[in-house]
């Protein structure tokens, strides 16, 4: 009778843990039998943070494009290996010798250490553009330096020479979204296209300002007016170096201004120009000659001993993180990328970079078969990975306590901010679950953590690859299933 009593007992308590099971299930069947899952591939995992095991899952292990919800991959690897505190650098130099007048009788550089919120106007807690310079001015203002008769040098060469990702798509690259990470960084490596709306159906918006100033830039303007209320369907065709920009596309009809973000083609002359510029304005006498290390070294120039005479520095990597994730920014994730290569194997490109990534994960007991990494934001559509290994990369972080509080504060709350800053408000997700997202063409992703009414942790990830029709119907099942997770 006893033992008899014992079962039913087990079997009460463990009614709500079964109930639960049935709503994550539930809706997994809902999401992967909706219509507009038909030709799609997902991949769904919910594990238990404590014991690791598998609460629910949908092809858990087939791997998918994850689009950004890679980001959680490489800001985890960056926060343990570089640590919370870690900053970028950027320095002022000069070569030859600076005379009793204050002449500089050689070159002046700003060199770059990867910081990709230098000057940036997107990023509270760093120095937007202006007040970068005009720091800069003060610092060759106390070298005493009143003129320059060397070239003023923006030298990226810390990190080599390969900004984008082998495999982004050539239409990204012209974009705010594809702009490479570089040893020497500025203004996020983006500008602010303005156009004047046109208020005539299918006729063509004018350019009215590019800011900053991008130097040799040429815009080919082949935009069209869309419907009122289309939305922005511009994009900016262009590549790394290339000053000849194409745009296309359409935005709607109008009479306002309207502005899009383009990717600075060479970020290093770029900086150097603004720099020179800024010193002439401020009483600084140049040769008016801006260059990069680059063309310095493709014209032979031999290297001379430099003095290094002011460092800035970024905000701690815990905050560049945060918005990293927040704001599911590429750049910062693709300079995490290259200085991890940089600072762990002495070579900043993103192929060592990604060794450092992969091994980094292997060795806390990620199990690698079938991941396949391309890139640190998830901008390539050849990354591959399934819903499995993104959860157990959330759970791994979870494990690990001086990780998971550096980490955690950075993926977005659902109902309250990012992404999921309009998603299951008045659900029982809201303020329980924090997910990172992800969205390329017919891809979505969400990978996070979450907490349910019973005060357990659990790590989950849900991956949809082409899917029919607009986003809209499979967000929404989506969503339903991670208010599921937190019952």
């Amino acid at each position: 009778m006893i033992r008899i009593v014992l079962i039913i007992a087990c079997f009460i308590s463990s009614l709500p843990l079964l109930f639960a099971q049935s709503q994550i299930k539930e809706a997994i069947t809902r999401l992967t039998k909706d219509k507009a899952m038909v030709h799609a591939s997902v991949s769904i995992c919910v594990l238990d943070i404590e014991t690791g095991e598998l609460v629910a899952s949908h092809q858990a292990k087939k791997s998918l494009t994850p689009a950004s919800s890679m980001k959680v991959v490489t800001t985890g690897a960056a926060l343990a290996l570089l640590g919370e505190d870690y900053t970028f650098k950027t320095m002022l130099e000069y070569d030859g010798q600076i005379d009793e007048a204050g002449t500089l009788k050689g070159n002046l550089y700003i060199k770059g250490q990867g910081d990709p919120t230098l000057g940036s106007s997107e990023c509270t807690a760093a120095d937007p553009l202006n007040i970068v310079l005009q720091k800069f001015y003060e610092a060759i203002q106390e070298m005493g330096i009143k003129r320059i008769e060397g070239q003023i040098v923006g030298d990226a060469s810390w990190l080599g020479t390969q900004g984008v990702g082998q495999t982004w798509a050539y239409e990204d690259l012209g974009n705010y979204y594809g702009a490479g990470a570089l040893g020497l960084n500025i203004h996020e490596n983006m500008y602010f296209l303005t156009l004047q709306q046109n208020p005539k159906l299918a006729s063509q918006p004018k350019v009215k300002n590019v800011e900053p100033h991008i130097p040799n830039l040429l815009l080919m303007n082949e935009l069209t007016s869309g419907a009122k209320g289309s939305g922005d369907n511009a994009y900016i065709f262009g590549a790394p170096n290339n000053y000849a920009c194409y745009i296309r596309g359409t935005i709607p009809l109008g009479s306002k201004d309207f502005t899009i973000k383009g990717s600075i083609p060479d970020p290093a002359f770029t900086v150097a120009h603004l720099l020179m510029n800024h010193l002439e304005k401020m009483g600084v006498k140049t040769s008016k000659h801006a260059t990069t290390q680059m063309e310095l070294d493709l014209e032979g120039t031999t290297k001379t001993k430099r003095n290094i005479f002011y460092t800035h520095q970024s905000p701690n990597l815990k905050t560049i993180v945060e918005r990293t994730n927040m704001k599911s920014v590429n750049l910062y994730c693709e300079a995490m990328l290259r200085v991890l290569g940089k600072e762990k194997k002495g070579k900043g490109t993103p192929e060592v970079g990604l060794e450092v990534v992969n091994d980094f994960w292997k060795k806390k007991g990620l199990q690698l078969d079938g991941f396949y990494m391309e890139d640190g934001s998830g901008l390539s559509p050849y990354n591959a990975v399934s819903a499995y290994h993104l959860a157990s990369v959330l759970r791994l972080i979870k494990k690990d306590e001086q990780l998971f509080n550096a980490f955690y504060d950075s993926l977005p709350v659902a109902g309250k901010s990012g992404s999921l800053r309009n998603r299951l408000k008045e659900t029982s997700a809201q303020g329980n679950l924090r997910a990172k997202s992800g969205g390329l063409n017919r891809v979505r992703s969400y990978t996070g953590l979450a907490k349910n009414k019973k005060g357990k942790w659990l790590s989950f990830c849900m991956i949809v690859n082409n899917y029919s029709g607009n986003s809209g119907p499979v967000l929404k099942r989506m969503e339903r299933l991670m208010a599921a997770i937190c019952e």
